[in-house]
C-alpha cells in the first residue's frame, strides 16, 4: 500500500541523508513543504540583512572611537551590538519522548528521522535507560557523544549499590531492583563483585577506563556505520557476557561501560525530514537510581517545549506507568518550559484479527480486511485516550488552556508499517503527521525569535542615533516627570502582583488541609505492598535516595511529591492561570505586566506630543522599543524562575524528612522492612503535626514574594537605565559618534515588513 503523498519513499529510507556535502543550497529547507520553504528563506534573508546591519554598525562604532577611556554609554552600546552580532537565531526546541522501556521510543525516532536501524531498539537485550538526545546539524558526519559519570560520581553511587545488594543470602526471588545493582557491580568489577564490601571495591581497579575527558566521541560517514559503533555502548549485557572478564577484547570492554553512561548526544547531518534546531530527547519513563542521571531526568523533562507520552497500544489503557508519565508531564506543563502535550500510541499495527472481530461491539458495519480493522481500532483508541487525557488535564488546568482545545491530542503510529506498508500506508502510520506537527512548532518559534531579534536590533540603532540628540531636547525630557511616573507605575505593579499571587492563598490552605488528612493513605499506597517479597531492598533504596527512587519493579517511587500532591491538586488551576504565557484575565500575571508596559509607553507618547518632539523621533522610538525588549526579556526570566517555585513543595518536604530517610536506610537484619516502614510512618506523622505542609506552603509563598520583588526591582533598574541612556546627548559625550541613520532606516524597513507577515 504505497502512499503517493509521503515525503520519502521506502527505498529512500536507508541513509537518506548520506552525502549532505553534495546537497545544493536550495535543499536547505527540504524538510518543509514548498510554501513553508518560501517563508523560511524569507526569514533567513531577513535575518541575514539584519545581522549585516548590526555588523556594520558595530564596525563603524569600534573603528571610529578609541578603545580606552570610553564613556559608560558607549561601552553599553558597544556591548549590546557585540551581543547581537553573535546571538543565536534559534534556540533549540526540545521535544521529549517520555515512555517506559519497550514502549517503542527508539523505533519511533528512527521512523521520524527516516533511518530504520539507526538507534538500537529493544530486542533480545535491553537498551540502557540513559537519556539520548538526537538532533541534526550542518556537519557531514553522523556523530555520537557519550557522556560518562566521573570516578567521583560513580563512587558516590557505588556505596548505595553495595547497601542495596546487601548480603547475597538475603537476596529474594523477583527482586529486579537488586538484580540491576548486581549487574552493574559485576559489569565494572567482575564476577562475584556483589559479595565484596564497599571498601574492597574502592580498592579494586575498574575493568574499564574512564577517559579523562569524561566522554567518548564516535563518528561515522554513514548512519549504519555510527549505529554499529554506538550499539555496544548503550546495550546492557546478557548474563553470560557479564560473567566473562573483558581481557583484551575491545568490544566487551565497550559493553561494560553502560553503568557509567550519563547521557548520549547523537547528531545527524542535515535532514530531509527534520529541521535543524529540533532536538528529540528520549526520556526513560521512571528516572534513574544514580543521582546525577536522575537529576538530568528531571531537567530534561522541564526543558522540553513539547512532551510526547509514548506508550505501546497493547498497554495504553489502564496502565499505571502511563498515568505516572501523564502526571509528570502535567507537572512539566505547569512548572517547566512545556507548552504542548500529546499522547503517541506506538505499534498501532498490532492486532489479532479473529480476536478483534469476536470482541467487536459494532456488528452492523462489516470488517473485511485487517487494514480496516486496524484503522477502526486505532480511531477507537484515539477517542478513548483523548477523553481520558482531557479528563485528567481538566482537573489540573484552567478550562481555557490551549492543550485542552487541541484538534489532535492523541496519535496512533506504527514504525514497522512505515517501513513495510503491509497493512497501512505511510500516511496512515501517522509518522508524516508527527513531522508536520514538528514543522509547525518550528515555524512558529522561528518567526517569533526573528521578530524579537529585529526588534532588539532596532532598539540599539535607535539608541545610537538618540545619543546625537541636542541638549534642549534632553532638558524637555528631564522636566516631563517621566521618571517619577515610572517609579509610581512600578509601585502600582508590585501591588497588582501581590493581589495576583494572593489568589493562591485559599487553594494553598485547602491543599495543606487535604495533605494533612491524606498522608497516611499516601504512605500506605506508596510504601506498603500486599506481598513484601522483594520490597525491603526497594524501600531501602528509597531511603538512600531521600524518598525518590526509580524502581524497575514498582516504577518511580517519590514519597515527597506524593505527600505534596494534595497541595498541587488544589493550587494547580490557579497557578496555571497566574503564569499562563498568553494574555488572560486580570487574574493572570501577564495582563498586569502588559498594563504596566502600555501605561509607560502611553506616557512616553503623551510627553512626546506635549513637547512636540517631531524632530527627535529617535528618542521616542528608542524608549518604546526598549520598553518592549525589557518586558519580553523579563517574561522569559519569570518563566525560568517559575520552574523553581513550582518544584519547591517536594523539596521542602524532603528537607524535613531527610534525617528519617537516613535513619531508615541504616536498618539491617531480620524485620528490616517493618522497621523502616515504622520509622517513616511515625516521623511523617510527627512532622505533619509539627507543620511540615504549612512550612512547604510558606516556602513557596516566600519564593513568590521574592519573584515579585525581582520583577519590580528589575523593571525599576532597567527602565531607569533606559531613561538615563535616553537623556544622554552629544554635548555630554566625550566621543563623536558616527551617523547611524542608514542602519536605522534599513532595520526599520525590515521590522515593518515582519509585522505584516
Amino acid at each position: 500500500m504505497a502512499s503517493s503523498s509521503s515525503r520519502l519513499s521506502g527505498g529512500d529510507r536507508e541513509d537518506a541523508n548520506e552525502s549532505p556535502g553534495k546537497k545544493k543550497k536550495l535543499d536547505k529547507y527540504r524538510a518543509f513543504d514548498l510554501g513553508e520553504q518560501e517563508f523560511l528563506r524569507t526569514y533567513e534573508s531577513t535575518e541575514s540583512r539584519t545581522r549585516k546591519v548590526v555588523h556594520t554598525a558595530y564596525k563603524k562604532l569600534t573603528t571610529s572611537l578609541p578603545q580606552e577611556n570610553t564613556s559608560n554609554e558607549i561601552k553599553y552600546l558597544t556591548s549590546r551590538l557585540s551581543t547581537l552580532k553573535t546571538k543565536a537565531s534559534l534556540d533549540p526546541i526540545y521535544i521529549g519522548l517520555f515512555g517506559s522501556t519497550g514502549a517503542g521510543k527508539s523505533s519511533l525516532l528512527n521512523a521520524i528521522i527516516n533511518q530504520q536501524f539507526f538507534l538500537p531498539v529493544s530486542g533480545s537485550r535491553i537498551c540502557t535507560s540513559c537519556i539520548v538526545q538526537v538532533s541534526s546539524s550542518q556537519g557531514g558526519n553522523y556523530e555520537a557523544k557519550i557522556h560518562l559519570l566521573s570516578l567521583q560520581e560513580w563512587q558516590e553511587e557505588l556505596k548505595n549499590l553495595v547497601e542495596l545488594v546487601g548480603r547475597p543470602e538475603e537476596e529474594e526471588e523477583g527482586e529486579e531492583d537488586t538484580g540491576e545493582a548486581v549487574r552493574k557491580l559485576r559489569t565494572l568489577y567482575g564476577r562475584h563483585a556483589e559479595t565484596r564490601s564497599h571498601e574492597d571495591l574502592l580498592r579494586m581497579k575498574l575493568l574499564v577506563t574512564i577517559p579523562s575527558s569524561k566522554y567518548i566521541l564516535l563518528r561515522g560517514a554513514r548512519a549504519k556505520e555510527l549505529a554499529e559503533k554506538l550499539d555496544p555502548y548503550i546495550r546492557c549485557q546478557d548474563k553470560k557476557e557479564e560473567e566473562e572478564e573483558p581481557g583484551l577484547d575491545d568490544e566487551k570492554a565497550k559493553m561494560r561501560l553502560w553503568p557509567l553512561i550519563k547521557y548520549v548526544e547523537v547528531t545527524i547531518p542535515k535532514s530531509d525530514v527534520i529541521p535543524e534546531g529540533i532536538v528529540f530527547v528520549d526520556i526513560p519513563g521512571t528516572g534513574d537510581y544514580n543521582s546525577k542521571r536522575d537529576e538530568m531526568w528531571k531537567e530534561s523533562i522541564n526543558k522540553c517545549s513539547v512532551i510526547w507520552i509514548v506508550s505501546d497500544i497493547e498497554r495504553v489503557v489502564g496502565n499505571k506507568t502511563d498515568e505516572l508519565l501523564l502526571a509528570e508531564s502535567i507537572k512539566a506543563y505547569q512548572g517547566g518550559m512545556c507548552s504542548d502535550l500529546a499522547q503517541v500510541v506506538t505499534k498501532s499495527d498490532k492486532l489479532y484479527l479473529k480476536e478483534y472481530l469476536s470482541e467487536r461491539k459494532v456488528k452492523n458495519k462489516p470488517i473485511e480486511t485487517e487494514h480496516e480493522a486496524i484503522l477502526e481500532r486505532n480511531a477507537d483508541v484515539k477517542v478513548k485516550k483523548t477523553k481520558g487525557m482531557k479528563s485528567k488535564l481538566r482537573r489540573r488546568l484552567p478550562s481555557d488552556s490551549q492543550v485542552l482545545h487541541k484538534t489532535e491530542l492523541v496519535y496512533t503510529v506504527s514504525a514497522k508499517e512505515y517501513w513495510e506498508e503491509t497493512h497501512l500506508t505511510k500516511e496512515e502510520t501517522e509518522i508524516p503527521k508527527l513531522r508536520e506537527y514538528i514543522r509547525s512548532i518550528y515555524l512558529k518559534e522561528r518567526k517569533q525569535l526573528l521578530m524579537d531579534y529585529v526588534t532588539e536590533a532596532l532598539g540599539i540603532v535607535l539608541l545610537a542615533e538618540n545619543f546625537n540628540s541636542p541638549r534642549d531636547m534632553v532638558d524637555q525630557y528631564q522636566q516631563c516627570g517621566l521618571e517619577s511616573f515610572v517609579e509610581a507605575g512600578v509601585k502600582a505593579l508590585g501591588m497588582e502582583i501581590e493581589k495576583c499571587f494572593a489568589q493562591l492563598e485559599q487553594p494553598f490552605n485547602d491543599g495543606v488541609k487535604q495533605a494533612k488528612l491524606s498522608h497516611e493513605k499516601a504512605f500506605s499506597l506508596l510504601l506498603t505492598r500486599s506481598t513484601n517479597q522483594g520490597f525491603h531492598k526497594t524501600l531501602k533504596a528509597v531511603c538512600q535516595k531521600n524518598g525518590v527512587y526509580a524502581s524497575r519493579t514498582f516504577t518511580r517511587i517519590d514519597v515527597n511529591s506524593t505527600l505534596a500532591q494534595p497541595i498541587y491538586n488544589n493550587i494547580d488551576p490557579m497557578f496555571c492561570i497566574i503564569f499562563r504565557p498568553l494574555k488572560g484575565t486580570r487574574a493572570s500575571l501577564k495582563p498586569s505586566l502588559e498594563m504596566f508596559k502600555d501605561s509607560i509607553q502611553g506616557k512616553i507618547q503623551e510627553v512626546g506630543k506635549k513637547n512636540a518632539w517631531t524632530n527627535n523621533n529617535f528618542k521616542l522610538k528608542f524608549l518604546i522599543q526598549e520598553t518592549n525588549i525589557i518586558l519580553s526579556t523579563l517574561e522569559r526570566e519569570i518563566l525560568r524562575k517559575k520552574m523553581d517555585i513550582y518544584q519547591s513543595l517536594p523539596l521542602s518536604i524532603e528537607s524535613n524528612l531527610q534525617p528519617y530517610y537516613k535513619e531508615a536506610a541504616q536498618v539491617k537484619g531480620t524485620g528490616s522492612l517493618q522497621k523502616m516502614q515504622n520509622i517513616l510512618k511515625e516521623n511523617i506523622e510527627k512532622e505533619t503535626d509539627n507543620g511540615m505542609f504549612e512550612e512547604a506552603k510558606q516556602k513557596m509563598t516566600l519564593q513568590l514574594q521574592e519573584l515579585k520583588e525581582y520583577i519590580v526591582g528589575k523593571l525599576q533598574m532597567d527602565i531607569s537605565t533606559m531613561l538615563k541612556l535616553a537623556l544622554s546627548h552629544r554635548e555630554e559625550l566625550p566621543e563623536t559618534l558616527p551617523d547611524f541613520q542608514n542602519e536605522y532606516k534599513e532595520i526599520e524597513r525590515i521590522h515593518r515588513m515582519l509585522q505584516k507577515m
